[in-house]
């Protein structure tokens, strides 16, 4: 039984024997990492596509200064090793959707454990989970929150079961004519100024657009010299500041004063206002550009990073920023994306969008936050994501002890009523949902040749014969083939053009061995997914299609849920219960309150830690009170 098994010897020698492979090597990736070896693994991989940033080394423990730009996965694996050198670890910088990371691979390990923060990787695991069988454990973190979960094949819910936020998008309108929050204006920098100053001088951005949209067809001769792109290249003979100042009178005076005779955006919305240039600087001094700093914001004495810039301070900045970038990169221009970790490129975005914001009446941003808004960046806390490893490890150790009715699901919340007092509200993890994409459909499959079998044989053999299909959609990575109505003829004759093709031979890098082939049928409302095994020959008299399908279009969950009646997975039936007092940490487990109380060591320390069995209801994760996953 959890825990004593723990103490066992022979359960320690399963953990340093058993197969675990970790997907990811970033924040939680390299506590996990830790962790593991420290908790007995010996047999580890590692996957992680990623070359280390700057930015990472605040909190990814395992690197140093003199690491970026190597490997992820490579320096991690070296690291451990330096403290762990019995251990094995093999690390690939690799994508997780590779071919080679396929099904096969996937059934030779115990468990998966995921570190990853892209949602379209973290499905594919999933998924690849599902059709190997074998336990996945899911994490993620955001500052202070966070999640472990476990998910194994029709006892728990899979990833896909819930819900998850797909990256924020905004209109373009928004961006360009009526920023209303801080993210606009940092977007508007990022993905509209600065390409159109530094990116490639042939690119049409919506910066263009916005004039094209204000003044019509009607425009004069003289406005139209104003408009094209060649508007912003430096020309002959103007030097660095004059350059930037002429950009500055564009996007601040004139291109303002244009989006202000667009009186249908205003009529419930304050106008914005143009920025004097003259005005803001008055009699302020320029430095010059060859100084020594590679930022603009440093050589303006503007050191700290948490403090919002003034009106004069942004423009010094911008104009700085653009002048810097002439005078001292001039070979980068024209070529340049915005790269994070690239201090001047920061400190544009940052006065850019400042600047932006207070034409608008938007607060502004220190050049810390419009880091973040630029990069991306979800700051972490490196306390959250050895939390998250430890609970990861943690469940890891009960699926090994096939002690499955002790696991966990566990969230990280913050103490609404205290700031930074976090939360550990574990639960059982919930029951898979009958309608789920993912693990709610069917998993066939299927033996075929590959190499021999064509897309014909596939859609008339397997899909319409055997399964009855009506009008297939067939997707497999980027390999898409669609029947039915809505189509037009091009689509159709491409589609056409594809049947006779061998699987191996479709577009998209092909149906190959341990491809997991995604097929719908929107008239039926029905779809099954399909894991594809490549088999050289078949018995003629047994197969003559040559195909060998197994497995059924039902679900096979009832009958599982049948047999494991006596030992279902169910919720905790303990209440949720509050903290009581702000002096004390109260741990809660499934059985209830243990008794466990102690003052605070520190008074002055306001980071701690609470274990609940449920999130009581003044956690307040979310406003509608629901938990989120990250």
């Amino acid at each position: 039984m959890w825990p004593e098994v723990t103490a066992d010897p022979a359960f320690k020698d399963k953990v340093s024997s058993a197969r675990v492979l970790a997907v990811g090597a970033g924040g939680i990736g390299c506590e996990l990492l830790k962790t593991l070896v420290l908790t007995g693994f010996k047999n580890i991989e590692l996957i992680d596509l990623d070359t280390i940033e700057t930015s990472n080394l605040n909190r990814q423990f395992l690197f140093r200064k003199r690491h970026v730009g190597q490997s992820k996965a490579q320096v991690a694996a070296e690291a451990v090793l330096q403290f762990k050198p019995d251990v094995k670890i093999t690390a690939h910088q690799a994508n997780i959707k590779e071919l080679k990371f396929g099904v096969d691979y996937f059934k030779g390990f115990d468990v998966i454990l995921n570190g990853l923060d892209n949602l379209d990787a973290r499905r594919h695991v999933n998924r690849l989970c599902l059709a190997a069988g074998v336990p996945l454990i899911e994490s993620g973190t955001a500052g202070y929150l966070g999640q472990v979960n476990v998910h194994v094949k029709d006892l728990s819910r899979c990833f896909e079961c819930d819900e998850h936020a797909a990256p924020k998008t905004f209109p373009i309108c928004t961006i360009r004519n009526t920023p209303e929050k801080p993210i606009h204006c940092v977007v508007w920098a990022k993905d509209l100024l600065f390409p159109r100053l530094f990116g490639r001088q042939d690119a049409v951005t919506d910066l263009d657009e916005q004039r094209k949209e204000v003044n019509g067809s009607s425009s004069s001769q003289a406005d139209g010299a104003v408009q094209g792109p060649s508007f912003f290249l430096q020309k002959q003979g103007e030097n660095s500041y004059d350059y930037a100042k002429r950009i500055f009178r564009r996007v601040y005076e004139q291109d303002i004063e244009q989006v202000k005779t667009m009186d249908e955006l205003w009529k419930t919305r304050r106008p914005p206002q143009q920025l004097d240039l003259k005005e803001i600087l008055d009699q302020q001094t320029l430095p010059e550009t060859a100084n020594g700093y590679s930022s603009a914001s440093r050589a303006l004495g503007l050191t700290e990073s948490h403090k919002a810039w003034d009106l004069c301070e942004n423009a010094r900045v911008f104009l700085a920023s653009i002048a810097r970038y002439v005078d001292t990169r001039p070979d980068e221009i024209g070529t340049l994306v915005f790269d994070k970790d690239d201090d001047l490129a920061v400190d544009f975005i940052t006065a850019a969008s400042n600047l932006r914001a207070l034409a608008y009446g938007i607060p502004t941003q220190s050049h810390f936050d419009a880091k973040g808004m630029a990069g991306n960046i979800v700051h972490a806390i490196a306390t959250t994501n050895a939390i998250t490893s430890g609970l990861i490890v943690t469940e890891a150790l009960k699926i090994l002890a096939n002690d499955l009715d002790s696991c966990r699901e566990t969230y990280l919340t913050e103490y609404a009523e205290r700031k930074h007092v976090v939360m550990l509200n574990p639960s059982r993890p919930s029951q898979p949902k009958p309608d789920c994409m993912v693990c709610g459909c069917s998993m066939l499959s299927l033996k075929i040749n590959t190499t021999t079998a064509t897309l014909a044989t596939f859609v008339d053999k397997v899909l319409k014969s055997r399964l009855s299909f009506n009008m297939p959609t067939i997707m497999c990575g980027d390999f898409l083939y669609e029947e039915g109505d809505g189509l037009e003829d091009d689509e159709l004759e491409m589609y056409s053009s594809w049947l006779p093709k061998t699987l191996s031979a479709l577009p998209g890098g092909g149906i190959g061995n341990g491809a997991i082939v995604d097929v719908q049928d929107q008239s039926q409302h029905f779809s099954v997914k399909i894991v594809v095994s490549h088999q050289d020959n078949f018995d003629e008299e047994k197969h003559p299609d040559g195909v060998i399908l197994e497995g059924s279009a039902k679900s096979t969950r009832q009958a599982h849920h049948a047999s494991s009646s006596a030992n279902p997975v169910a919720e905790l039936s303990n209440g949720a219960q509050s903290c009581p007092d702000d002096n004390e940490v109260v741990i809660v487990g499934s059985k209830g309150i243990t008794g466990f109380k102690r003052a605070r060591c520190d008074e002055g320390d306001d980071d701690d830690v609470v274990i609940l069995g449920e999130p009581p209801a003044r956690v307040g994760t979310t406003p509608n009170g629901k938990r989120t996953r990250l």
